[in-house]
């Protein structure tokens, strides 16, 4: 996510790279530690800011109709890196697995996102740079025609 970030944002804000560094942390953190707390003391306010608007935003995944948030603009730029990374990785492994329509019909979840995931790409667009949109936007479409065999409407 901070390459992600590095070539699409000239001079990205610290707190910002950190925040896409650390960002799962939260899932990987004890749960006696207030991890939000402890980033917060080695980081500064806007890094677990950035990290809880991140891990809040998977949560709402899972929801129907999850929100489309994009006036928070670290939160937006580290959110569309996300999607760009973990969407790329995915076609990855879905085209080393040599059955890329098998691949995504095991994900029947992550296909029935796709709407929103572009929903989430044009609102977006006016707000995150050119490139960066870009880039989403070519991920997302190489995702559509992937998944265009797979049947799996109305699941999430």
């Amino acid at each position: 996510m901070a390459v992600t970030i590095g070539d699409h944002v000239p001079q990205p804000p610290s707190d910002l790279i950190a925040a896409a560094l650390l960002h799962d942390v939260p899932d990987f953190a004890p749960a006696t530690l207030d991890i939000y707390q402890a980033l917060a003391a080695g980081y500064g306010p806007q890094v677990p800011r950035i990290i809880a608007a991140l891990q809040a935003e998977h949560r709402a995944l899972d929801e129907p109709d999850p929100p489309i948030c994009v006036n928070d603009l670290p939160v937006l730029l580290a959110s569309t890196a996300d999607k760009i990374v973990a969407l790329g990785s995915l076609l990855r492994r879905a085209h080393a697995s040599g059955d890329t329509v098998g691949f995504f019909a095991q994900r029947p979840a992550l296909v029935a996102l796709l709407p929103h995931l572009r929903a989430f790409q044009q609102a977006a667009h006016p707000r995150v740079p050119a490139g960066m949109s870009a880039h989403l936007n070519a991920v997302l479409s190489r995702l559509e025609q992937a998944t265009a065999g797979t049947s799996v409407a109305g699941t999430r």
